[in-house]
């Protein structure tokens, strides 16, 4: 087993985690549901993407109370109290409003008074670039308990009518019209892919010299790549920022090239969990577990047999969840540990690739 690199230097702290939790939201929507508004089926969904079903909030619920959620069970899990959290970190890409961010919403959901509450939009991987940033703030003592917390509401961004909802969610059999029916085929590729979901973990400093904590990471972004997963409308660069064609048009929902996703991606985490095992001083065969962003479960075991790891090393719950972005590697972690895949003294990577382009990996000990 390889030595860490700061082990001896006791002036340092290390992150180490200490709680997890995690939010499912209650409406629970099959494959089925969604073909009853698109040309769609539940075996072409699985065939392409492995997900089988996945969760949307109720109408009205955002972002920061689904992280809320997450947190208060993180918190219970790590056995300390909310006031205890010097530090919150949000990763989200679905903010409950423009601004402000979903951080100081989340800080007062949790009933705590003033403190440090940081947003992060790093989309798909904003999970690891929190990890990160978790263990900068312990290693330099900015902060001693640290939340990091990944939420997505998507069914926000899921451009359906009123009337597609509801065929959807049970509540009419009366078939849509041919115009409507054609702008939701528009965008099934997307509306398959993704669900709902919080999870959250709480990060403690520590001096103990006992090798857990966060031991290393490597974070990556490329602009030039920016154009495989973006939203062409509603920012900035249009004035005004939205408007009725924007949203006419479809300018407002996001477009992927997914073919060039998925060679990204199997490409570039297993690329960056083989650089980062190296950095540390460790092998493929000393990791205990991956856990990968659940995007596409063909993209999870395609990069699963690129790192040549048996199938008892990787844990994935895409088929229940579906791709709930920042949320996805705190909830698969959290069921994994479940599962048993994570005991104590595990050493486990934490993967992802996502718009931006924004990839990278995380090794902890735990």
């Amino acid at each position: 087993m390889a030595a860490e690199s700061n082990r001896s230097d006791v002036a340092t702290p290390r992150a180490v985690l200490t709680g997890t939790g995690i939010a499912i939201p209650p409406v629970k929507v099959t494959n089925s549901q969604l073909a009853s508004v698109m040309e769609t089926d539940d075996d072409w969904i699985q065939e392409r993407t492995g997900i089988v079903t996945r969760y949307y909030v109720e109408p009205g619920t955002g972002s920061a109370e689904l992280g809320a959620q997450a947190a208060k069970a993180a918190l219970l899990s790590a056995g300390i109290g909310a006031e205890e959290i010097d530090y919150i970190i949000l990763a989200t890409m679905t903010p409950d409003h423009y601004f402000p961010g979903s951080g100081t919403l989340l800080q007062e959901k949790l009933g705590i008074g003033p403190r440090p509450a940081l947003d992060i939009r790093q989309q798909c991987a904003g999970f690891v670039y929190g990890l990160q940033m978790v263990d900068a703030l312990i290693k330099s003592r900015i902060a001693r308990k640290v939340l990091l917390v990944g939420a997505d509401v998507h069914s926000s961004l899921i451009p359906f009518s009123k009337a597609s909802w509801d065929l959807v969610l049970g509540l009419t059999q009366e078939r849509l019209s041919a115009e409507e029916l054609e702008w939701n085929n528009r965008f099934r590729h997307l509306v398959v892919l993704f669900g709902d979901g919080a999870g959250a973990m709480i990060f403690e400093a520590t001096f103990e010299q006992n090798g857990k904590g966060i031991l290393g990471s490597i974070v990556c972004g490329d602009g030039s790549q920016k154009d495989i997963l973006f939203v062409p409308g509603a920012g900035s660069l249009n004035r005004p920022w939205v408007d009725e064609e924007m949203i006419r048009s479809g300018k407002t929902v996001p477009q992927m090239d997914g073919r060039r996703v998925f060679k990204l991606a199997v490409k570039m985490m297993p690329e960056v969990t083989r650089q980062l095992l190296e950095q540390c001083g460790y092998g493929l065969e000393d990791l205990d577990l991956l856990i990968m962003h659940q995007a596409n479960l063909r993209i999870n075991e395609a990069a699963r047999k690129a790192l040549h790891l048996p199938l008892g090393k990787v844990h994935n719950n895409i088929s229940r969840y579906g791709n709930t972005t920042s949320a996805t590697l705190p909830i698969c972690f959290h069921e994994a540990v479940q599962a048993g895949k994570a005991a104590a003294g595990s050493l486990v990577a934490f993967t992802a690739l996502g718009a931006g382009l924004h990839w990278g990996s995380v090794l902890i000990r735990i």
